[in-house]
């Protein structure tokens, strides 16, 4: 794309992603003739749409629980689209204009042919797409790693990409993820997968899940040590929800031998990342 997105939040992460967690609640309208950028996440366990203004400021966000997507493919088309739908015109009305396009994003290594279901599902919830990134890279448009490695712990999947001289040199992803997790707490603590996801979030619970998911944190840092064998990546950054697993820095350091950082609200990585990946364009009036 000709436009690679704006700078890293100038500001700092934290404040940034504290802000667009903020217009959840509290939609700010962009100005009038200020153009915008959109970003779709088609996540393992929710997706996300995010608009901010083509400086990068944050003005909305939407998100939904959904389990439409299994190890970074859509295995419910139709669902997806129905969701994509909403949160689009959840948006527009909140935002009082029309929203008629988005970057998205997909494990590094997706085929082709599931790239294009990802770009199906935004299309038919009426949203041209506008670029494709691999999920790592989509995250470095917000973090602006110059040297060194970011790991997308999803809900799925542990995607990861090593960057020299801010340019991606090597990317890999492996299904085990966010899902994995909740699966062992469900196992352990036998109770239904839903509350499992909603008992691995608690901050009361955060000593017993770190516990129960150490094993699966190594494996993601076992998978994350193989694919960055030999790349001298020094410092590892890590985004995606399954990133704010109690222990997780501690135990992925552990496995790999490097230098951790975790993103603050690494969830909202990524969303933000693909949505600073979106060329900015000047929205319409709501139709109707």
């Amino acid at each position: 794309m000709d436009d690679p997105g704006p700078a890293p939040p100038p500001a700092g992460l934290g404040p940034f992603l504290d802000a667009l967690q903020g217009r959840q609640e509290r939609p700010l309208p962009p100005a009038d003739g200020q153009e915008i950028r959109v970003g779709l996440d088609l996540g393992t366990s929710s997706i996300v749409l995010v608009v901010l203004a083509g400086d990068g400021s944050p003005l909305a966000l939407a998100r939904e629980a959904a389990s439409v997507v299994r190890d970074g493919l859509v295995v419910d088309f139709n669902g997806a689209r129905l969701v994509c739908g909403r949160l689009r015109r959840g948006l527009e009305t909140a935002l009082d204009l029309s929203l008629d396009r988005a970057a998205i994003a997909v494990p590094p290594g997706t085929s082709e042919r599931d790239q294009a279901t990802h770009r199906y599902v935004c299309e038919a919830a009426g949203l041209e797409v506008c670029g494709v990134f691999d999920e790592p890279v989509a995250a470095n448009l917000l973090l602006g790693i110059r040297d060194g490695a970011l790991a997308d712990l999803g809900g799925g999947t542990t995607g990861a990409a090593a960057f020299r001289d801010g340019r991606m040199v090597a990317s890999f992803d492996e299904p085990t993820g966010g899902h994995h997790l909740s699966l062992v707490i469900a196992g352990h603590e036998r109770m239904p997968l839903e509350k499992a996801e909603a008992f691995k979030t608690d901050p009361a619970n955060a000593k017993a899940v770190a516990a129960m998911v150490a094993p699966v944190l190594a494996k993601m840092g076992r998978i994350l040590s193989s694919g960055l064998a030999g790349l001298d990546v020094g410092v590892l950054h890590l985004a995606g929800g399954s990133a704010a697993a109690p222990g997780a820095g501690p135990v992925i350091a552990q496995e790999t031998g490097l230098r951790v950082l975790v993103a603050p609200r690494p969830d909202l990585v990524t969303p933000a990342g693909i949505a600073m990946g979106c060329r900015p364009f000047r929205p319409g009036p709501l139709a109707g």
